[in-house]
């Protein structure tokens, strides 16, 4: 079940170098969330603020009522395996697992039993129209099918938000928007929140809210209209 995810005037630094400063933000349970900007604006280090994986130097981030600021290495990390599921651009699968273990190893870290986390795995990448790939290493798959299977991952353990850090970046567009589509029904099903970092606004347009960054801080924030 997801909880809201609240910015409260965030500022990163790093060495004299200010990333973001002073930004307030609030995400509601199931809202889907594009974070856009120029490069160099601060969206990859917001996502990870956001995330657990920084914390700020200034200001706190709050998931419902855990201050993700306040917790050690350990609790966020723990925090993130149970709650956070991730989708980068280049899918970051293990080369040496099959899509199978791969999906299911997230599932299996949280203590889910290894058969349980294999069915949970096998129904996520058959509704991706992955189920004759399920043995297969990310080494033979396509670019599309390895982000599918990046999606799965990141859906197994039922997190209550999914971060994706620009995750059609590596395809073509047509594939693109196919793994758009698959991404955005399967989270709008789940009931998790998504925010996804991307210089795309054709990705973009599958959310349903646009949050602009520059010069590290919030430059527009608005709810898009004709959304899918």
């Amino acid at each position: 079940m997801s909880n809201p995810l609240q910015l409260h005037d965030v500022t990163k630094n790093f060495g004299d170098n200010t990333v973001l400063s002073g930004i307030t933000l609030s995400i509601n349970p199931g809202e889907t969330v594009a974070v856009m900007g120029p490069s160099g604006s601060g969206k990859s280090t917001l996502l990870h603020c956001m995330s657990g994986v920084l914390v700020p130097t200034h200001g706190k981030v709050d998931y419902g009522e855990t201050c993700l600021s306040s917790l050690n290495d350990d609790s966020r990390s723990s925090l993130r395996l149970n709650h956070f599921g991730f989708v980068f651009q280049d899918g970051q699968l293990l080369p040496e697992l099959t899509a199978l273990d791969n999906v299911a190893l997230p599932a299996m870290l949280t203590g889910v039993p290894r058969y349980e986390a294999h069915q949970h795995a096998f129904n996520l990448l058959r509704q991706l129209g992955l189920e004759k790939f399920t043995k297969r290493r990310p080494g033979k798959l396509s670019g599309g099918q390895a982000q599918r299977v990046a999606i799965a991952r990141a859906l197994v353990t039922e997190p209550g938000i999914i971060f994706a850090d620009e995750p059609t970046g590596a395809l073509d567009q047509t594939t693109g928007q196919e793994v758009m589509q698959m991404l955005t029904t399967l989270v709008k099903q789940s009931g998790s929140t998504l925010v996804v970092v991307t210089h795309d606004s054709n990705v973009a347009n599958w959310l349903d809210r646009r949050v602009e960054i520059r010069d590290g801080i919030v430059h527009d924030d608005r709810l898009l209209r004709g959304v899918r």
